[in-house]
């Protein structure tokens, strides 16, 4: 697996190359989703591609810019889904975006999940590694390497709120919790982007996430397989939380299908706690 996380820095310094330099438009094309294509995404998707199709211990992978799974290596071990550039609508207003990474082993599912990472693109390149059952590691690009910075954990109550969706397409009980959190004194801090918002919560010592299920979106709109599992194994291992609006485990989803989606909660665990209980779950 080592060789997989030394791929993923590569890949790092390729993709922030690409986002100083790269064309922004849009291609003629769509993702698995129905989204328009960005040219950065696809050329992100190739630079992943391509550093993950020499490592011969990655049998196939899941991209969120790819309708199927893409079988590399018939005698590999792992399966890497990957959401090449979360956030990459934010680039042309130079807001930093990131790479996912979830690396499986046998199935495609929390439980076949075995290591996670991410890579941050802002002023600074930062990448985070997680193996199950081990505290996330924060690494920062110097000087022409990696260098890492030291453990990630979660205190049990934070004061970041990143709420995600449209406020109109809320459900009411949604709607009153947030209200709530802001009326405890939380900040708001969102910038439409799930790695940056998701990280800055991690390293700041805690907070809560969300992006519920929505009257346009009822199953979420966030994918599990490249975006929910990754980031719920990584804070599950720093001390944290991630369910859904049912109060389960985000890491006890099965996915049916490559692309499917799931309302997603990610926090401290008094923040979950409080959302169990406005929500009305166990």
């Amino acid at each position: 697996m080592e060789d997989i996380f030394r791929a993923i820095e590569e890949i790092a310094i390729k993709i922030d190359n690409a986002i100083k330099t790269a064309d922004l438009g849009y291609n003629d094309s769509e993702n698995s989703s129905g989204e328009s294509q960005l040219k950065l995404d696809v050329q992100s998707d190739i630079i992943i591609q391509e550093a993950l199709s020499k490592i011969s211990s990655v049998k196939s992978i899941v991209s969120e810019e790819k309708e199927d799974i893409l079988t590399l290596n018939d005698g590999g071990e792992y399966i890497v889904c990957y959401d090449p550039l979360d956030g990459s609508s934010l680039v042309d207003v130079n807001l930093s975006v990131g790479s996912i990474f979830g690396i499986y082993k046998d199935t495609l599912d929390g439980n076949g999940l075995v290591a996670s990472s991410y890579v941050v693109y802002g002023p600074r390149i930062e990448l985070v590694v997680c193996k199950k059952g081990e505290k996330p590691l924060l690494y920062r690009y110097k000087a022409n390497r990696f260098e890492k910075i030291g453990e990630i954990t979660l205190k049990n109550r934070g004061k970041l709120n990143a709420p995600g969706g449209t406020q109109q397409n809320w459900s009411p009980i949604h709607k009153g919790f947030i209200d709530t959190l802001f009326q405890e004194g939380y900040r708001l801090r969102y910038s439409g982007g799930m790695v940056p918002d998701l990280h800055q919560i991690l390293l700041k010592g805690g907070g809560l996430f969300s992006y519920p299920a929505t009257s346009d979106k009822p199953n979420g709109k966030l994918r599990q397989l490249f975006e929910v599992l990754p980031f719920s194994l990584i804070y599950e291992m720093a001390n944290g939380a991630a369910i859904n609006d049912k109060g389960m485990r985000l890491l006890e989803l099965s996915p049916t299908f490559i692309h499917d989606t799931s309302p997603c909660f990610f926090g401290s665990n008094d923040e979950i706690k409080s959302l169990k209980k406005a929500y009305g779950a166990r």
